[in-house]
């Protein structure tokens, strides 16, 4: 008899895994179509309404991102040139969007700098680092930015070292708008590449591109293990340090470096970094670091050396953004939050979404902030503090997955210190894929969310939303 009911516990077992098995491969045509339409730019909704047990979330999320990895590959545009190894000195070039910037071509540098071609190993992931460069001669700067790659900066490595397109005026930024389509690009690239850990991204820069890499490492901290600017320092209002809290942040500045209070931005960084860890432990790892008796030009190989420890966490428990435009534009997510609508009252405020996940509650503050500069030196306002209230408009999107909560038990959200929604949240596919094409990251494909009404001070999950 208990031969029998073993036989029968196990054949009831493998048919349980064959039906999820073949669930997990019921809809690729209706997702690729989604997936090339949405990388088409198109507006669109997934119709495919499935509901899905949590013991099929792996399964359907290995299908949905081999199908988006087809849909990219498929996708018409300039790809990256092929992963290999760095000495061959091969390049490509990416034509950035005539509407952002006209007659903007951006030829770069990509490969592995390893010794030889044969030390790249087959089947490995390498960390990648996008290094920007600096505001002298952009063919000199960029030939100096191939050597650096080659012979000083961390290796093994995958290297993206572009030169910037039109090396005059505002055009001589590496965070401007056509710059910002051309990282969400490589961002996209990047983590469909079989080559490249996608959990091992890195952005740094020297000088101008010390600059462009601090305010992209607030912009874009959700798809970084970290950043390192170089020979810079940004007044903090144009690259929130809060924004930075689960990245590795390294800021090196000479102590001479004085033009445009470059000593002076580095050591308020510091300031406030060394506040924030504090307050916040395990949090905003740094190495700020004000060089004794260095000017502009500083030893560049500790930057790299010191961030390839890290490794990404893209699935945080605590989170901060301060939602900012960077030259005008805006991103409408950040780690697992969505803006749906705006909560700002004014072009002035900037809305902060400060989210801690505990034991399966969802704790989230939306406040609207207003910068007051209290000290301008150099004709740059250079110090501020911030003003917060509770925001009073507004709609976002929390996505959930196995990692952050237990999705068998009920979920619980407390917005700006109220309990307004406690229950179960099913996943479901449409979440799934409609999320994978959001973040276009491996490790946001997320079973389930909860829609958060700021205005009504009440929440329900997106399974119960009619699309």
């Amino acid at each position: 008899m208990k031969r029998l009911f073993l036989q029968i516990t196990l054949a009831l077992l493998s048919a349980t895994v064959l039906s999820e098995q073949a669930a997990a491969q019921e809809q690729p045509e209706e997702m690729f179509t989604y997936f090339s339409n949405s990388l088409n730019g198109g507006e669109c909704t997934y119709e495919v309404r499935k509901a899905i047990t949590n013991g099929q979330i792996a399964q359907f999320r290995a299908q949905v991102w081999e199908t988006w990895k087809a849909a990219v590959t498929s996708h018409k545009e300039e790809k990256l040139i092929p992963v290999e190894w760095m000495g061959y000195k091969k390049t490509g070039s990416w034509t950035l969007p005539a509407e952002l910037e006209p007659n903007a071509i951006m030829p770069y540098y990509f490969g592995i700098n390893s010794n030889t071609a044969e030390e790249i190993e087959e089947g490995k992931k390498y960390p990648m680092f996008l290094y920007m460069h600096g505001s002298g001669s952009k063919h000199q700067e960029w030939a100096t930015g191939f050597i650096l790659a080659q012979q000083m900066f961390y290796a093994p490595a995958v290297y993206m070292v572009p030169q910037i397109p039109n090396g005059y005026g505002e055009y001589y930024r590496w965070a401007i708008q056509s710059k910002q389509w051309a990282w969400e690009k490589l961002l996209r690239l990047a983590m469909a590449e079989e080559r490249i850990d996608p959990n091992r991204i890195f952005f740094f820069g020297i000088s101008e591109g010390g600059y462009g890499s601090q305010r992209l490492a607030s912009f874009y901290a959700d798809y970084l293990a970290g950043a390192g600017p170089m020979a810079g320092g940004e007044p903090l209002k144009n690259a929130p340090m809060e924004n930075v809290a689960n990245i590795a942040f390294s800021l090196r500045t000479g102590a001479l470096d004085q033009m445009f209070l470059r000593n002076r931005m580095t050591q308020e960084a510091l300031n406030v970094a060394d506040k924030l860890a504090s307050e916040h432990p395990g949090y905003y790892r740094h190495y700020i670091d004000i060089i004794p008796d260095y000017g502009h030009s500083i030893d560049y190989r500790p930057t790299t050396h010191w961030l390839a420890q890290f490794t990404r966490n893209p699935h945080p428990k605590y989170v901060y953004w301060e939602r900012y435009d960077m030259y005008g534009r805006y991103r409408n997510t950040f780690y697992n939050i969505k803006v749906n609508e705006e909560s700002a009252d004014n072009s002035e405020q900037r809305t902060c979404y400060i989210m801690d996940i505990d034991n399966n509650t969802i704790n989230i503050d939306v406040k609207n902030a207003t910068y007051k500069t209290t000290y301008t030196a150099g004709g740059i306002e250079f110090l501020f503090e911030k003003e917060y209230t509770d925001a009073k408009k507004g709609n976002i999107t929390i996505y959930l997955n196995e990692e952050l909560f237990d999705l068998e038990k009920p979920i619980k959200v407390i917005l700006n210190g109220k309990k307004i929604f406690k229950g179960k949240v099913k996943s479901d596919l449409a979440t799934m894929v409609e999320s994978c094409a959001l973040f276009y990251d491996p490790e946001r494909i997320f079973p389930a969310a909860i829609e958060i009404d700021i205005a009504n001070r009440s929440a329900k999950p997106l399974s119960d939303k009619k699309r």
